[in-house]
């Protein structure tokens, strides 16, 4: 059973200012916990309802993982871990994400993962974009999060300093198929409503669009976690990667 300040504790790290003051961050599920584990986060505490044999932890009952979860249908196990020291390490010689003013947790924890899958490690955040530890940031990076820094910074100030190509994703931009993408190249991604700030808009050297066939589409837009894996799997693509 978990004692009442097991449960408030996690309930507390729920929200950002807790996550900072406490310095925790929780995650869920076996595949999550393992990895973070694996990849040398430090835990606090794990809770789980069934044994498991990576790491020390505490048995407790469904119903109380149930109370205390930040999911519709718990998993068996739940952890409290320790947020690691910011890395503040600028790699701009690898092609690398920007992230402004992302306001939903799922998109982030997708484009988390999908950075993961294309190897990327950085991805740099503005100040007012969702908090990489929220629990469902967490979660639905599906372990990545363990692999992939993100870093919050002053996006507008950090840009206008790199010697990278900077990319924006734009609905009047080139077409997407039609880049030639530099391999230190730094690709920005807006908020889901409002785009690219226009004080980062300054900073952009190409804007890109993901072409529709217009003669039969009527969406105005697409999801931008969507847009950013179709963006990758073309920047990425073996026979056409990167301008020499």
């Amino acid at each position: 059973m978990l004692s009442k300040n097991e449960q408030k504790k996690i309930r507390l790290l729920g929200e950002k200012k807790y996550r900072s003051k406490l310095g925790l961050f929780v995650a869920e599920g076996l595949k999550i916990v393992r990895e973070l584990v694996e990849e040398g986060y430090i835990f606090e505490s794990i809770f789980s309802s069934k044994p498991i044999g990576f790491a020390p932890y505490k048995l407790i009952d469904k119903a109380s993982l149930k109370k205390v979860s930040y999911l519709t249908n718990p998993d068996s196990i739940l952890a409290i871990f320790k947020i690691p020291k910011a890395l503040n390490d600028i790699e701009t010689d690898k092609f690398s994400l920007a992230l402004d003013s992302l306001s939903d947790p799922g998109n982030l924890g997708t484009i988390i993962r999908l950075s993961d899958w294309f190897g990327i490690k950085n991805i740099y955040c503005s100040h007012n974009t969702v908090d990489c530890y929220n629990p469902k940031v967490v979660q639905s990076s599906m372990g990545s999060i363990a692999r992939v820094n993100c870093q919050y910074l002053d996006l507008a100030t950090f840009l206008s300093k790199c010697n990278s190509t900077i990319y924006g994703a734009n609905l009047n931009g080139l077409s997407h198929y039609d880049c030639s993408y530099d391999q230190k190249g730094i690709l920005v991604l807006g908020n889901e409503s409002h785009g690219i700030s226009s004080h980062v808009n300054d900073q952009i050297d190409q804007f890109i669009t993901i072409m529709s066939k217009a003669d039969e589409s009527s969406a105005e837009s697409l999801n931008v976690a969507s847009a950013c894996a179709i963006m990758l799997g073309e920047i990425f693509r073996p026979q056409s990667l990167f301008k020499s």
